[in-house]
């Protein structure tokens, strides 16, 4: 009978542990998340090719989040581009206040894609980059601006 009580016990304290943990991320996220610079969907007439928008034509592309600032190994910018049609991100730029500056290489999101931008280093794949830095880039409080090829700027967001 012991052993049946402290099984219960255990797994009862598994789901609460687990209850309270997703609360209090649910909690964070929409208490300190900051908000993306707000954009419209392209025009159904736009070019397919949205890097040759003209300047001041909004491309739904937004920095979601970063994830781990402050540590090299977790340290992550996530990108979503929610237009249609495909988005040449060749030779677009992830700057921050520092002056430190990512610029992509000949890469494309695809309709609802998203690309994980990496502070360390590694091996780009379809739906990861990696900058290559050797130090942590990202603090709380810091704005992240992610700019286009023209050198327009499409979005941007503070870090928590």
């Amino acid at each position: 009978m012991k052993r049946r009580q402290l099984l219960f016990y255990l797994l009862l304290n598994i789901f609460v542990s687990a209850c309270v943990t997703g609360l209090i991320l649910f909690w964070y996220d929409r208490t300190y998340r900051a908000p993306t610079q707000p954009v419209a969907p392209v025009a159904a007439n736009a070019p397919l090719d949205v890097t040759q928008a003209e300047v001041g034509e909004t491309v739904p592309v937004e920095i979601v989040s970063v994830v781990g600032a402050g540590t090299l190994g977790a340290e992550t910018v996530l990108i979503r581009y929610n237009g249609e049609g495909e988005l040449d991100m060749t030779n677009w730029q992830i700057r921050d206040e520092d002056g430190n500056t990512f610029t992509f290489p000949r890469f494309k999101l695809y309709p609802q894609g998203s690309v994980q931008v990496y502070t360390m280093s590694g091996s780009d794949t379809a739906v990861a980059l990696y900058w290559g830095r050797h130090a942590p880039i990202w603090e709380s409080g810091e704005t992240v601006r992610l700019y286009d090829a023209s050198g327009t700027l499409r979005a941007e967001y503070v870090v928590p």
